[in-house]
């Protein structure tokens, strides 16, 4: 999922100083991936992320420029349409929208319709 820092900045005086182990490989994938924030941002948001969406806290914000294709489905469960937010049931027909940062969401059928 694309990371998108939705959380205010913290001072570093804030923080806890933890210490991890990453393989060498994977630290120069961080690198070569985070721009000019850092690595170790990166690994902050990468984890607020995951943390948010595991606590149900997380909620994506898409807008239509944002999707690319869309495919025709059904709800497996409930889910919540990321552009409108509209409670899409279990068993409903659906889109699948695939965004332009390669994320797969759920999308009302209505949400497209101007």
């Amino acid at each position: 999922m694309h990371t998108r820092s939705s959380l205010g900045r913290t001072s570093t005086t804030e923080m806890e100083v933890t210490s991890i182990r990453l393989e060498r490989k994977l630290k120069e994938k961080l690198k070569s991936l985070c721009g000019n924030q850092g690595y170790q941002a990166l690994i902050r948001d990468i984890l607020w992320n995951y943390v948010q969406q595991k606590s149900g806290d997380y909620r994506p914000q898409f807008s239509r420029a944002d999707i690319r294709a869309t495919i025709e489905a059904v709800a497996r469960k409930d889910e919540s349409c990321v552009l409108t937010g509209k409670l899409i049931q279990e068993g409903q027909a659906m889109l699948l929208a695939l965004t332009i940062y390669g994320d797969f969401v759920p999308m009302s059928t209505e949400s497209l319709e101007e």
